[in-house]
């Protein structure tokens, strides 16, 4: 049977227009706007005993002027594998116990980060001695770290919640590939120990739709990074994204599996193509200036999430040392609202 060709043409004209609407229709919702900025955002920061100490800071001064002087009241604290078990079955506590102490005192709440993956770099952070261990062998050691670490903190005041692995799916640092039934596990054992507390699990803001990561945790928390170094471009890159590319991602992932997503991870130092403490203050101020650091609230205001918990905090504490004290009093300011 012979078609007519201007019939043809008119089947493909509004195929092309429907192709056109299915893929522009959702890139628009997700990106257009405006959004009302939330002005009532609880503010919160990370702590890393690591990087405090790789800052060249006394990281335990650090950590009281963040507590006292800035006043922050909501802390992620990352624990590390390597210094809670430096060797097999023998554990340390000295200095976790004391963050955990001092942050109860002060009646703060805390997000304890547990397990082989946890914030700073490189991001998995085993004992040399679980190197040799085979696969199975060093799931079962990740299993009762978690274990141990949960059971001795969940009668402490200040625990808010557990966030097990730092974005387990996302492939970052120097780690295994992503492992869904060892992260199930884990997530198992601590609700075993202690079902009262949510379980939140971390996701890259900008590179994941937040699903996996709301299929098992009762949270979800979001990194939300405006300005970044890119190795292959060899120049640093602003993300082209919205607040309204985070909150309307935030509203499916309510809508769908019913889990609120919080601002875990707000981006407030440099990112640079070194390590910060390498990074000249020509190459930091590049990444993260004082315009910067207030535009980026300004952008966690729009994205709207309840908790936004800022990340650089150590570096604050640094630049303030060093005669910059923009950031850390801007900081406090926003801690005090």
């Amino acid at each position: 049977m012979k078609v007519h060709r201007p019939i043809c043409r008119r089947i493909s004209f509004w195929l092309i227009w429907l192709v056109l609407f299915l893929v522009i229709a959702p890139i628009g919702w997700y990106t257009l706007g405006p959004m009302t900025p939330r002005q009532s955002i609880t503010w919160g920061v990370n702590f890393s005993e690591k990087y405090a100490r790789e800052l060249g800071l006394d990281w335990q001064t650090a950590y009281l002027a963040i507590l006292d002087d800035l006043q922050a009241r909501r802390i992620k604290v990352a624990s590390y594998w390597d210094l809670l078990e430096p060797e097999p079955d023998k554990f340390n506590f000295d200095n976790l116990d004391w963050q955990i102490n001092e942050a109860a005192k002060r009646q703060a709440e805390v997000i304890l980060v547990v397990g082989l993956k946890s914030p700073r770099w490189p991001e998995c952070h085993a004992p040399g001695w679980a190197d040799k261990l085979s696969r199975e062998a060093r799931r079962v050691a990740i299993v009762q770290l978690v274990q141990t670490v949960v059971a001795r903190y969940k009668d402490n005041p200040a625990i808010a919640s557990w966030q097990i692995e730092n974005e387990p799916f996302v492939s970052f640092g120097q780690c295994p590939g992503a492992d869904t039934d060892l992260l199930k596990s884990e997530i198992s054992a601590a609700r075993g120990l202690d079902a009262t507390r949510p379980i939140l699990i971390s996701d890259s803001g900008e590179l994941s739709l937040w699903l996996s990561a709301a299929r098992y945790g009762d949270l979800v928390g979001a990194t939300l990074y405006r300005r970044v170094w890119s190795s292959p471009l060899n120049h640093y890159l602003t993300y082209p994204l919205t607040p309204e590319f985070y909150r309307r991602r935030a509203w499916v992932v309510q809508h769908l599996l019913g889990k609120e997503v919080l601002g875990v991870e707000l981006q407030a130092e440099p990112w640079g193509p070194v390590a910060t403490a390498q990074l000249s203050l020509a190459d930091q101020d590049q990444s993260m200036s004082p315009a910067h650091f207030l535009a980026d609230i300004d952008f966690a205001r729009r994205v709207g999430f309840r908790e936004q918990y800022l990340w650089g905090t150590e570096w604050w504490y640094q630049r303030k040392q060093q005669g910059e004290p923009f950031y850390w009093t801007a900081a406090r300011d926003l801690f005090r609202e």
